[in-house]
């Protein structure tokens, strides 16, 4: 992609309408991850491979434990960053931005890079950055300015 000063900077209601789809995207990922987690473990149980302990069960073990607990949360925080980062370095959108035909990219168009995806994901404030969007002249979120990425709607016909 070339310089996109064709493409209209993405307004607030569409980047909130993305950030709930993709929040309810998220949680659906993490709960099945999670889930995976709970079976291996109850597994691990049930054949005799592991004990709980002094936890009542999983959840205590899992939400407890002085280093599984540790484990399972980065675990968890992985899959949340590697969600964006991979959906925003390699296809430039995530499904929420797709569905809400938004795309975000480097000023001449070049997909953004892994650290700016990063920067962007740190400084977002689980998406309160985007209050800032009516504030600023080029209708930027907090993280966008930061990162230095730029959010676009993506017309109908190229959607």
């Amino acid at each position: 992609m070339s310089h996109q000063p064709h493409l209209q900077t993405a307004g607030f209601i569409r980047r909130i309408g993305a950030l709930v789809y993709d929040t309810c995207l998220i949680l659906v990922l993490e709960i099945l991850a999670a889930t995976v987690i709970v079976l291996m473990l109850e597994a691990m149980v049930a054949v005799g491979l592991l004990h709980y302990g002094i936890y009542k069960d999983v959840s205590g073990f899992l939400t407890h434990h002085p280093f599984w607990s540790s484990v399972f949360t980065a675990y968890l925080a992985m899959i949340w960053i590697g969600f964006f980062v991979w959906f925003w370095t390699q296809k430039g959108q995530t499904l929420g931005m797709k569905a809400w035909r938004l795309m975000v990219s480097n000023a001449d168009g070049t997909p953004i890079t892994i650290t700016q995806a990063l920067i962007r994901l740190f400084t977002s404030g689980f998406g309160l950055s985007n209050l800032t969007v009516p504030l600023d002249p080029q209708k930027r979120g907090f993280h966008d300015i930061w990162a230095k990425t730029n959010l676009y709607v993506i017309p109908k016909k190229e959607a």
